[in-house]
């Protein structure tokens, strides 16, 4: 896990005061947030755009559309604080690809995830994607292209929520709870899709250098 796993003290005076409208505590909070915030941009952001928005662009407008949605907060009723800031984040980049992509997005022949964000999110090649983003090197490219072909052959055997649950946990960084609440599911049923994810990939990640074995935690 990063050190910047910071998470939200849901009783906290600070998020009491978001709760409640202050949009000052909502600044101080989003900022708290924002590496998380950012990874979750980091991995979303559709490939075709990179280079034409960046994550910090896409943050600012996340922020603005959470100030803008603050008075529904109380009403709403989130399981959590993060899990509403989360929601906001892969709206506004669905507004994003939207922009920037129009028709190549609706008509784009791959998966969508099933809880937001860019095309390919819980894809198999989205996720191989991210999961070889360190090899990048010349020397590298050979390897990338066969482990590429393995990881994609291993991740097409899960299922959709399978993939989702690898996504949150390992790119994301979600908490087993936080991971629970996004799929609307027990915190059980979730550890145990990612065990089985992580067991059925665990003899491919393994064959790339320094890549970091993920465990259930």
């Amino acid at each position: 896990m990063s050190s910047e796993h910071v998470t939200i003290d849901e009783s906290s005076d600070l998020v009491n005061r978001v709760i409640h409208g202050d949009k000052r505590a909502l600044a101080e909070l989003f900022d708290e947030q924002r590496p998380r915030l950012r990874r979750i941009v980091n991995f979303r952001l559709d490939r075709r755009i990179y280079g034409r928005v960046g994550a910090d662009d896409v943050l600012q407008e996340a922020y603005l559309n959470a100030a803008a949605q603050l008075k529904s907060l109380l009403c709403d009723h989130p399981p959590t604080v993060f899990i509403w800031l989360r929601q906001i984040v892969n709206q506004t980049l669905a507004d994003v690809h939207r922009r920037h992509l129009g028709a190549q997005k609706r008509t784009a022949k791959r998966d969508v995830s099933i809880h937001g964000g860019g095309p390919t999110t819980s894809s198999s090649e989205w996720l191989a994607f991210h999961l070889l983003g360190h090899l990048t090197s010349p020397s590298q490219a050979a390897l990338r292209a066969e482990l590429a072909e393995q990881l994609d052959a291993a991740l097409s055997v899960l299922n959709d929520v399978d993939r989702e649950v690898l996504a949150l946990r390992h790119f994301e960084e979600l908490t087993n709870t936080e991971t629970a609440h996004v799929l609307n599911m027990t915190v059980q049923a979730a550890s145990m899709r990612y065990v089985r994810a992580i067991s059925r990939l665990r003899k491919v990640l393994e064959t790339i250098p320094g890549f970091p074995i993920p465990y259930d935690r």
